[in-house]
């Protein structure tokens, strides 16, 4: 076994150079490529990631991770069981998969990804309408050439981001959130108690909002010398290795606000990153954690932590201080009830953290009726502003505010469910915390090295090495439920509103 895991492991190695290279491209891509380069960089990086796809298909290299996987129970540490697993997987995935193919998949989502950003930048559907198409077509053909492929394409795709989630298991979760959250929103916006916001779009400089960005990713324990910040139209986060974490946010001069949560959810993935166990570089496995594992995980900073009231305590003088002109007549609680207004809006990631989970089971609903063909790719734009309308009683009066406003259809589908997933597992653990963590009182002295160490310790460790359902019964003792993110929901609110 380990001779086996010694030439494994040799591989791995160049396949991870090959791909650490197509990371640091797509960064450059996405950040600061000219446009009229970005194809080409495109072009390149389906190449690399080629030749990394052409290294896992070698006769020999599928030869010793079947060997690997057969001898599961003989291996040494938990490390390599999760390789083992994961490999095993991956082949099965890919086994039907020619390079030739594989090549074809690359091009088609790097050119998708230049249609979309042109696409969005002129709030033209029909720019990105071919590229849509074809991302389908990619998905349908290559789910149905996996080894054990599930009977519904859609379920393969949500696998591949939380692994034994299919639509039966979130269409039930989905359904409690509708029928629980429904009710309460009519409730919010009957509510008499008026929340002043007037401050929210008052206008700020692109330095002012990179300041505030460096001092929150500072404030919960971001490593500088292993990650750094940039801008990007869509924020972001990249793992590249064991010490280079990189993360983006978007500076928009009238929503201040955009920024400051943008960069609290991206420095939550890159703490994910930062944090994770130094065996799971050398044993190849720190891309295993599943993307509901790491949205739970944004999320977490993003709205749990920060948009407390212990955070915007904490918080409060520092904005104070760089957004003088525009919090200087505003008050602690004000500013605390602005962040958390509940208000039906267009934009996703500008989402007010109860309306969130609608734009998710928008997304998912229409994702569902891609995937059938219920949905023809024309009349996206359409069925997109039917919804919102449906959902929030709002609708989108373009496609850039509209189908155009998230980069994920670029890569295909299945990821926007993970948000929700997210959102569930961290109630989940966050009530586990409390049991150990005056949480609150923690986040308000800025004693995140406390709150870094439990996740660190609970919910980053064992990441890599369990699937999602085991993964979340170790930190709580309890299966997946959406009731604990529910009622932190109808209690944070009802206060907030005076219901």
């Amino acid at each position: 076994m380990k001779e086996l895991l010694k030439d494994i492991y040799a591989v791995l190695e160049d396949v991870e150079s090959y791909l650490h290279a197509c990371s640091i491209i797509s960064f450059d891509q996405q950040t600061v490529c000219p446009p009229d380069g970005m194809e080409q960089q495109g072009e390149v990086q389906a190449f690399l990631e080629n030749k990394a796809f052409c290294l896992l298909k070698e006769e020999e290299f599928t030869r010793n991770t079947e060997k690997l996987y057969a001898g599961l129970d003989d291996l040494d540490n938990a490390y390599d069981r999760s390789l083992a697993l994961m490999l095993h997987r991956t082949y099965l995935k890919k086994k039907n998969i020619t390079p030739e193919m594989d090549k074809e998949f690359s091009l088609i989502i790097n050119k998708a990804f230049v249609k979309w950003l042109e696409a969005k930048e002129k709030a033209d559907f029909s720019i990105f309408e071919p590229s849509l198409s074809a991302i389908r077509e990619m998905s349908v053909k290559e789910t149905a050439l996996r080894e054990e492929s599930l009977p519904l394409a859609y379920d393969n795709l949500l696998y591949d981001y939380e692994y034994g989630l299919g639509t039966k298991e979130l269409d039930a979760c989905f359904s409690i959130c509708r029928e629980r959250l429904v009710p309460l929103l009519q409730k919010i916006q009957n509510s008499p108690k008026k929340i002043r916001t007037d401050f929210l779009t008052r206008p700020v400089t692109d330095e002012q909002q990179k300041e505030m960005a460096r001092y929150l990713l500072d404030v919960i324990g971001f490593d500088f010398r292993r990650g750094t910040f940039s801008t990007s139209e869509h924020p972001f986060t990249d793992g590249l290795g064991e010490n280079d974490v990189r993360v983006t946010t978007n500076y928009d001069p009238n929503l201040f606000c955009s920024s400051i949560f943008s960069i609290v959810h991206e420095g939550g993935h890159a703490l994910f990153e930062l944090l994770q166990p130094k065996e799971n570089f050398a044993h190849h496995i720190s891309t295993r954690k599943t993307m509901g594992m790491h949205e739970s995980v944004s999320r977490f900073y993003e709205n749990r932590i920060g948009r407390s009231r212990a955070f915007i305590h904490l918080i409060f003088g520092k904005a104070k201080e760089i957004f003088a002109d525009v919090l200087s007549d505003v008050t602690e609680n004000e500013f605390y009830e602005a962040v958390n207004v509940v208000a039906p809006s267009l934009i996703r990631t500008d989402a007010d953290e109860f309306t969130y989970i609608f734009h998710i089971m928008i997304r998912y609903e229409l994702e569902k009726m891609i995937l059938s063909g219920e949905a023809p790719i024309h009349d996206l734009p359409s069925l997109w502003n039917d919804k919102y309308e449906e959902y929030l009683g709002i609708r989108p009066s373009n496609d850039r505010e509209g189908v155009l406003q998230d980069v994920h259809w670029t890569s295909g589908f299945g990821y926007f469910p993970s948000y929700a997933i997210g959102n569930m597992y961290n109630a989940m653990y966050f009530n586990r915390m409390q049991e150990d963590l005056d949480v609150d009182q923690k986040v308000a002295s800025g004693d995140f090295a406390s709150i870094n160490a439990w996740m660190a310790e609970h919910v980053f460790k064992k990441a890599d090495l369990l699937d999602p359902a085991e993964w979340i019964q170790d930190i709580t003792g309890r299966s997946l439920t959406p009731d604990d993110f529910l009622d932190y929901l109808e209690k944070k609110y009802s206060e907030i509103y005076e219901l």
